[in-house]
């Protein structure tokens, strides 16, 4: 499998899979249970992205790119998931959004200096423009997002 492959997670069984982008728009289904894991209503989900992946998904990426950097065990990242959700939706094609599992991915990380979860790390044209920290309410993180948009 390349190394660009979108990590999309199951809906109905959290197994994460692996899906060439050439395919991402085959509707493709969970390996194990055979769940669709097509983008939910409203537009886009966030990607799964990886130490390995995230030169090319982040600093690559024309226009603005949201990091949600975060892991299984945080209980404000499980709380900030459906907001991010939303706003993946709400901003498709505008914004990408993307997840960042700082306990599987300690390099980048350590790269930018994460120290509490969640965060959120906002890029613009490949360059780091701001940081939010903490699970902040929808409404303070679209007033950042509409100033740098």
């Amino acid at each position: 499998m390349p190394e660009d492959a979108i990590l999309l997670v199951c809906p109905r069984c959290g197994v994460k899979n692996r899906i060439p982008p050439s395919r991402i728009q085959d509707k493709p289904i969970c390996g194990r249970c055979r769940t669709p894991l097509g983008r939910p209503p409203g537009g886009a989900r966030p990607l799964e992205i990886s130490d390995q992946t995230f030169a090319q998904e982040v600093l690559a990426a024309k226009g603005t790119v949201v990091v949600d950097c975060w892991a299984p065990w945080c209980g404000p990242c499980r709380m900030l998931a459906p907001v991010i959700e939303e706003l993946a939706g709400e901003y498709a094609g505008r914004i990408k959004f993307v997840k960042l599992n700082t306990d599987e991915n300690p390099g980048t990380a350590a790269r930018y200096g994460i120290r509490s979860i969640p965060t959120l790390l906002i890029f613009h044209q490949g360059a780091l423009v701001d940081r939010l920290v903490g699970a902040l309410p929808k409404g303070e993180i679209q007033r950042v997002l509409e100033r740098i948009v």
